[in-house]
């Protein structure tokens, strides 16, 4: 599943437990920009890091996965938790990425900039 929206908040990287850590963030996601949605995110383990490279009011694409939990209460009921936890981070321009191995800037191969079209110049 993936989210499109601006960056607006950024919380720092929690130590849950000795073995647990996680990051959330907030995108501002305005398919209809009179009623803009709120959606928050998070990253867990060594995914923490992935907001390294970007800064609030970035437009980014977030790629994550929903998950789901069901928690015995000691008092007898039952709650439900949901979570989006996110695996990867983009630029909405689709340049500068983030996954997990830092980031980087995809640039087009030299027989594509050369000026001519690219069916006309394929290195094969």
């Amino acid at each position: 599943m993936e989210a499109k929206g601006k960056l607006i908040e950024i919380f720092e990287s929690l130590q849950v437990s000795e073995k647990f850590k996680k990051r959330e963030f907030v995108i501002e996601h305005a398919e209809n920009t009179q009623y803009p949605e709120y959606i928050k995110f998070e990253l867990v383990q060594d995914k923490c890091d992935l907001l390294d490279s970007f800064s609030l009011n970035d437009q980014v694409t977030v790629f994550f996965n929903l998950k789901g939990r069901k928690w015995n209460d000691p008092k007898g009921g039952i709650k439900y938790f949901n979570s989006l936890q996110a695996w990867k981070i983009t630029d909405s321009a689709g340049g500068t990425q983030n996954s997990g191995g830092g980031s980087f800037v995809e640039e087009q191969p030299n027989w594509l900039t050369s000026g001519e079209s690219s069916d006309d110049n394929l290195p094969f």
